[in-house]
């Protein structure tokens, strides 16, 4: 009874969050300019897709380097859907997520009844993204190389997604789908499920011993994450309104994805939106320093790929300083302060 009491009010305090979190939000483009609402939104994209990473990652503990697979099978699906069959992107979102967990649990299913885990399972799955990518690459029915361009509509347009006139209607729709993922990671952590989860993540003979069963376990984790990300790499389509393989299948990709959850704290409920949040914010300081330095570092005004360079190392140190992400560090502060 203590622990179902512990559940309800760790949940609703979530939720509490997530409502504080998303009024804040939702206000936010009345300060932004284009391109800067522009890149709110890409945040948003990527913070839902490692949503969908952290459930596997985070809570099932399979490490995975090719969720790209994922991404761009939910792109490709609503790019196909809309250029050559007219299906709203409405329902195009679903059918793509709905790919992305078949395809998840296809690919779970060999490589975990094969008994591929930790650095084995991450190159599996990073091979099945490069695989899909080459793949889409020499199939002209998707565009091969050249990749899909969704005919732009001028003006707004509800049927087919698409307002060039108010482009802040993109951004709510992303914040509606990242709160909608949210609350459906609360709610798997709190559940039976979720439980599961974490007991294959910290010790998987253990909690066979214990009656759970890994292998579905393992294959849930895969099919919600696959479903998660998919419809972000949908959303992606619609907002840019261009792909190819290269742009949704590539490692870039896969890389961008689990970044999000590992700095700001894989396993937790906030960590893939903090990350997302961060290293965006961080990607467009260190551009801006380098574009326009202050006086006492104008010689590194314009350097070619420096910008990267401090990327990488705030990175590495970030990472050094925080194993376990930004929200770990800072309960391990907190516990410091208290004792």
């Amino acid at each position: 009874m203590n622990r179902l009491s512990t559940l309800v009010k760790s949940s609703s305090s979530d939720l509490l969050v997530l409502l504080g979190v998303v009024a804040i939000l939702s206000i936010l483009p009345v300060a932004l300019n284009p391109f800067l609402l522009s890149v709110a939104t890409g945040v948003l994209i990527f913070a839902l897709a490692a949503i969908g990473w952290n459930v596997l990652s985070g809570f099932a503990g399979q490490f995975s380097f090719g969720h790209a697979a994922f991404f761009g099978l939910g792109a490709y699906t609503v790019a196909i859907l809309l250029t050559k069959y007219s299906v709203s992107p409405w329902l195009g979102l679903v059918v793509g997520g709905l790919v992305g967990a078949a395809f998840g649990l296809v690919v779970g299913w060999v490589s975990f009844r094969f008994g591929l885990k930790g650095a084995y399972f991450a190159l599996a799955t990073f091979a099945v993204a490069e695989m899909l990518r080459i793949t889409f690459n020499n199939l002209d029915y998707l565009g091969a190389g050249i990749g899909i361009t969704i005919p732009l509509v001028y003006g707004d347009d509800w049927v087919r997604m698409q307002f060039s006139n108010t482009r802040e209607i993109h951004y709510w729709l992303i914040l509606g789908l990242l709160a909608v993922a949210v609350v459906a990671t609360i709610a798997i952590k709190r559940s039976r499920i979720g439980s599961y989860m974490f007991a294959v993540r910290e010790d998987e003979d253990a909690a066979a011993a214990l009656g759970i069963n890994p292998l579905k376990t393992k294959l849930v984790a895969m099919s919600i994450s696959g479903f998660i990300t998919a419809v972000a790499g949908g959303y992606f389509t619609l907002f840019f309104l261009f792909i190819d393989p290269d742009v949704v299948f590539g490692a870039v990709v896969s890389v961008a994805i689990l970044l999000r959850p590992i700095v700001g704290g894989m396993g937790t409920i906030w960590g893939p939106v903090i990350g997302a949040a961060v290293l965006s914010l961080l990607g467009e300081l260190t551009r801006s320093l380098v574009r326009d330095p202050p006086a006492f570092l104008s010689f590194i005004e314009g350097a070619n790929g420096l910008d990267q360079v401090l990327f990488g190392l705030i990175l590495v140190v970030m990472i050094i300083r925080a194993p376990d992400g930004i929200l770990g560090w800072f309960r391990r502060r907190r516990k410091q302060a208290q004792t």
